[in-house]
């Protein structure tokens, strides 16, 4: 992508609405998360009920469907606690900073065509609040401010084990972010632009998921551990951190943590639709035999039911697969997905090179395969070679030194592939009480009693 391409894209039908329409857009984008995000937990308790065959919630409205608002409601109402030890600004503003970029990103997604397609009180306007020539970036920017008010929330507590949990979140979302960002690169090169409006138009013949399945793939997985959700919900296991970074927070400041969960939920979803899945685009079976799905207010809908697949998703996953340890975490970021997000961007972009030389396809194919086998090959010879380099470290001297854990003088612990000697242990009650009397294990007493030898 060179400055000359972004310096052509037209965004001019962006910025000239009135300012109550920007405030009704605004409201909207509001409203939207919020009812997705109370939709969202209620669906996700069925959901999980109906894989492990309970009833879930069935009480607070038809169906049982106004439960989280009676969640959001009990929390209101729950006493405000702000422990003794806190730096109380930073921990009442904690909560804040990690709900508010949530919401923000929201505002460069297209619910429908970047033209003026739709009358809103008489005044065409965009689908779309506003777009950006590099809009991504602005999302990227976003999500990585909210990193921060997780980390202060486990600071300002004062206590241990949120401090653990915030710095446990910071790392993994800044190693899942990496990842993300050579993923949003790959479409940036098909696309020629960092507009999300322009990113859908680019889809107009064929869906980014089809064209970028490497980068679809590892944007779906740093997606679930930039949210912190199952099965990568370190910072809230309950297991060994009793709740994270949130454990000191109750009442509203902690619903806003939980808001900002899912609102992010929302958010990647929306932006995983706008990059790989065609953004407000009808299926491809619709899109053939109806002219009009495109047009008008149908985008939104085929929008809105993408992004709910995408929340199953989420839900599928937290229902199906088990927690992994954080070492499993942090290695699958720095060491699978980074590296393949890496080398696929690389491919990427030396395919985009040949085609903009206008060479064959056939023969770009040819070139990617040859390349492909050459890594392999590679690889096979260092595999090859390590493996010889074990067997014979293997054929050395089989017998080690013992371990002397007082060598120095002072007790020091085994290296990696020393043991300890046995520590000599005393005869259990029932060995002493099976010594025969007079035999070798006993002993005459001072008084002329035999006693065991021990």
């Amino acid at each position: 992508m060179t400055p000359n391409v972004l310096a052509a894209e037209d965004l001019s039908m962006f910025g000239t609405d009135p300012w109550w329409l920007v405030l009704v857009k605004a409201v909207f984008c509001f409203a939207f998360l919020m009812v997705t995000v109370l939709f969202s937990i209620v669906w996700e308790r069925k959901v999980v009920a109906w894989m492990q065959l309970r009833v879930g919630p069935n009480r607070h409205g038809p169906w049982g469907m106004l439960q989280s608002l009676a969640d959001g409601i009990k929390l209101m109402l729950k006493e405000d606690v702000i422990v003794r030890r806190a730096d109380k600004v930073v921990y009442v503003l904690a909560p804040i900073i990690a709900a508010i970029p949530a919401f923000m990103a929201i505002a460069v997604i297209p619910f429908g065509p970047a033209g003026n397609e739709v009358s809103i009180f008489g005044h065409r306007t965009a689908m779309q609040l506003t777009d950006l020539p590099i809009a991504m970036l602005y999302v990227l920017a976003v999500a990585s401010v909210g990193i921060y008010g997780i980390v202060l929330a486990g600071w300002s507590s004062g206590s241990t084990y949120p401090l653990l949990g915030g710095l446990r979140s910071c790392a993994q979302m800044i190693s899942y972010e990496i990842a993300m960002g050579a993923a949003f690169a790959s479409v940036f090169l098909y696309s020629g632009s960092m507009s999300t409006s322009k990113i859908v138009e680019a889809q107009a013949d064929r869906w980014f998921v089809i064209l970028l399945p490497v980068s679809f793939i590892i944007y779906i997985v740093t997606m679930v551990g930039e949210t912190n959700r199952a099965p990568f919900d370190m910072p809230e296991s309950e297991g060994d951190l009793v709740g994270g970074f949130n454990t000191e927070y109750s009442s509203i400041k902690f619903a806003m943590f939980m808001l900002a969960e899912y609102v992010n939920m929302v958010t990647v979803s929306a932006v995983s639709v706008t990059l790989f899945l065609g953004g407000w685009r009808a299926p491809y079976p619709v899109s053939t035999f109806w002219e009009g799905a495109n047009h008008g207010w149908w985008p939104m809908l085929w929008f809105v039911v993408k992004v709910q697949l995408l929340l199953f998703f989420f839900i599928w996953l937290r229902g199906t697969l088990p927690r992994v340890r954080y070492d499993q975490l942090m290695k699958l970021g720095w060491k699978v997905l980074i590296p393949v997000a890496v080398v696929w961007l690389m491919l990427v972009a030396t395919v985009r090179a040949l085609r903009n030389e206008n060479i064959a396809f056939s023969n770009i194919v040819l070139y990617v395969a040859g390349a492909v086998l050459a890594l392999l090959l590679l690889s096979f010879v260092v595999d090859a070679l390590r493996d010889r380099k074990a067997k014979g470290a293997a054929a050395g001297p089989a017998e080690e030194p013992a371990f002397d854990p007082m060598a120095g003088g002072f007790p020091v612990p085994p290296k990696p592939g020393q043991s300890l000697p046995p520590v000599p242990r005393r005869r259990s009650r029932y060995d002493r009480d099976l010594v025969v009397s007079g035999g070798p294990d006993t002993a005459t007493a001072s008084d002329g009693k035999e006693t065991d030898g021990v």
